[in-house]
């Protein structure tokens, strides 16, 4: 009896994250980039917050490898760290929420 054994290569991030700068109002998009399809555990994360598909947040995939979320209609508050997390692999950016000063 042979048993034939094989290793998976481990995916690695190809694309981190960038740091995005939007206004009040705006939305700010976040791309992460793996090497190959089938990562698990994809999570997305704002200050240590679990972020979720809604009416605001957007997480969609293509291809298994790119890995998309859009916040919509951001405010200051929602400055902040946004995170990728797919098992092992992490990769982190800066949002920051610009508002808009009105001159009278």
């Amino acid at each position: 009896l042979l048993l034939l054994c094989y290793t998976e290569e481990e995916a690695v991030i190809v694309t981190d994250l960038k740091n995005t700068d939007v206004f009040v109002g705006e939305s700010a998009t976040f791309t992460c980039e793996v090497s190959q399809p089938g990562v698990k555990n994809v999570q997305w994360w704002l200050d240590g917050s679990p972020l979720h598909n809604n009416f605001v947040t957007e997480i969609s995939e293509q291809d298994g490898t790119v890995h998309t979320l859009t916040l919509k209609d951001v405010a200051c508050h929602d400055s902040g760290t946004v995170t990728f997390r797919a098992g092992s692999l992490i990769s982190s950016a800066k949002l920051l929420v610009k508002g808009i000063l009105l001159l009278a």
